[in-house]
């Protein structure tokens, strides 16, 4: 049977949904970014053979896949198994996730007859989704499910630049030279982002994140004039209780963003993601006092040795009181190398610390 997080009885009373609106909690909810991926060794057995891009389009691998780390570490969620990339490959843009590098981009977005000939996403091309979705409310009873989806500027940086990069300079330069070409980018991706997200959210997901992940490359001006508006757009287009659309808790998380956390949450999120390079309570500072916060052990703490692991757990769990909400995670992705076991004996540690 899979655990249910604390002592709720529906997602929605949960401890990270609680958490998230900044409500009482019986104690700090813990999940972690790739929780379901290649630290676990169930998982890379159930994946062999199988491309990571077809896995996320099979509604029983997606289910199998993201239920793993709530059986065995006891996780407060489950996050879907997916890729951030996902959406444009089911729209028809040809994309392969190559071992050791990342997605790659058959052609690689260079003009504003490029930015015109993306094809769009539709609703109707994601049954699958909905399909793993509604499983996995169904197998995860009290446990809340996350959904999630890349952010406009992250998956621009991957269309321009072809696949990973360092500096996005390529990125960059598009978007101070082709401003309107760069709008209108960035407004299909915001679409997509968000039919994406709102086929979780009617499907049963609980809460969303939306990754930036590279946008800790852009300064507070440019992201504030040139992305923001995007990133609220994907949070704007789940609509709201009024439009008959269930209220869900929206968390949103980018890499090296410490002096972008303000305009982060100013998208629309309920929650902000920090990364492990600016302490939880100074965070806690820069946010405000309106938004919960997520993170933010720094993932190579978990390859240190037991004592460390537990002193950094304690740390990041007292800086976390400083917010109105916390929901323990790491500063980024779980790395593969990590074992299983420690990530099972951080969240009991986190649940013993903080039990009321």
């Amino acid at each position: 049977m899979t655990p249910v997080a604390g002592s709720a009885t529906t997602p929605a009373d949960s401890d990270l949904v609680r958490a998230a609106r900044g409500l009482p909690v019986s104690r700090t909810p813990v999940w972690f970014m790739r929780q379901a991926g290649r630290s676990l060794p169930e998982y890379r057995e159930l994946r062999a053979g199988t491309k990571m891009l077809d896995s996320c389009q099979d509604p029983d691998l997606v289910t199998e896949i993201t239920l793993q780390p709530v059986r065995r570490h006891g996780v407060d969620a489950a996050i879907l198994f997916s890729d951030i990339v996902l959406p444009l490959v089911v729209a028809g843009v040809d994309i392969e996730i190559k071992p050791g590098i990342g997605p790659v981009i058959a052609s690689p977005v260079r003009s504003v007859a490029d930015v015109d000939a993306l094809p769009d996403l539709e609703p109707g091309q994601l049954d699958f989704l909905a399909t793993a979705v509604g499983r996995l409310v169904g197998e995860l009873g009290a446990t809340p499910l996350i959904g999630f989806a890349g952010a406009p500027f992250t998956l621009a940086t991957y269309l321009i630049e072809g696949g990973p990069s360092k500096e996005h300079a390529r990125t960059k330069a598009f978007m101070y030279a082709e401003p309107e070409a760069w709008s209108r980018l960035l407004g299909k991706l915001a679409v997509s982002a968000a039919t994406f997200l709102r086929t979780q959210v009617d499907a049963g997901a609980s809460a969303v994140q939306l990754f930036d992940s590279w946008a800790g490359v852009l300064s507070a001006v440019d992201y504030a004039e040139r992305v923001l508006p995007h990133s609220r757009a994907v949070f704007d287009g789940l609509g709201n209780r009024e439009q008959g659309v269930r209220d869900v808790p929206r968390i949103h998380f980018g890499v090296a963003t410490g002096e972008l956390l303000p305009l982060i949450g100013d998208a629309g999120a309920d929650v902000v993601g920090v990364d492990w390079r600016v302490p939880l309570d100074e965070a806690v500072r820069r946010i405000g006092p309106s938004r919960s916060v997520q993170g933010n052990l720094d993932p190579a703490v978990l390859l240190a040795d037991r004592d460390t692991v537990e002193r950094e757990v304690r740390r990041v769990v007292d800086q976390g009181r400083a917010a109105r909400g916390h929901i323990f995670n790491l500063g980024h992705g779980v790395l593969p190398e990590t074992d299983p076991d420690v990530l099972t004996r951080v969240v009991e540690l986190v649940h013993e610390l903080t039990s009321r």
